[in-house]
């Protein structure tokens, strides 16, 4: 016999049940970076493979955002998964006009000269390969073409609006 869980009354879909939602919905951490004059770099929970042959990968990013316009011409990304410790990092990375490469930041130029962060459990450098509009953000879908998964921090996860690490 299988129970029936009791259900709210639904509401009409809009910004802020979808935030509602995905507020009960654990995503893991990411920091998004990219090469221009100055690096650039963003906090994404969207990240996502898409495909492992080819090995490819997709995230979104807000038109809105200081990073989109990098993110737009850029042929390479660098994909950071956030650790444990890194709960500051990525409210760096997340803060509006933040100095994201500042001390305390740890970073070096990477394959395809992308900005790679130092200290986390796993990162690739990816050439892009598309960009999908999606209202006001887009779907960037990327080939992986060098990385590192040596890191043994525990993963960095984004639950009910806050960076949290997992528990066993």
């Amino acid at each position: 016999m299988t129970a029936t869980p009791e259900l709210g009354t639904p509401r009409v879909a809009s910004p802020e049940l979808l935030r509602a939602v995905f507020r009960r919905h654990a995503a893991g951490v990411s920091v998004i970076t990219a090469q221009d004059e100055k690096p650039v770099g963003f906090t994404a929970t969207s990240l996502s493979s898409v495909s492992a042959d080819p090995p490819l990968i997709s995230f979104g990013v807000g038109t809105a955002s200081s990073s989109w316009p990098v993110i737009a011409r850029a042929e390479h990304v660098g994909v950071h998964i956030l650790g444990e410790h890194q709960q500051e990092l990525a409210a760096t990375f997340a803060r509006s006009g933040a100095d994201r490469f500042a001390e305390p930041t740890r970073w070096r130029n990477g394959p395809e000269n992308v900005p790679v962060i130092g200290d986390v459990p796993a990162w690739m450098v990816c050439r892009v390969v598309a960009r999908v509009p999606a209202a006001d953000h887009h779907l960037v879908i990327a080939q992986v073409v060098a990385g590192d998964s040596t890191g043994t921090a525990g993963p960095l996860v984004y639950h009910q609006g806050r960076f949290n690490a997992l528990r066993d």
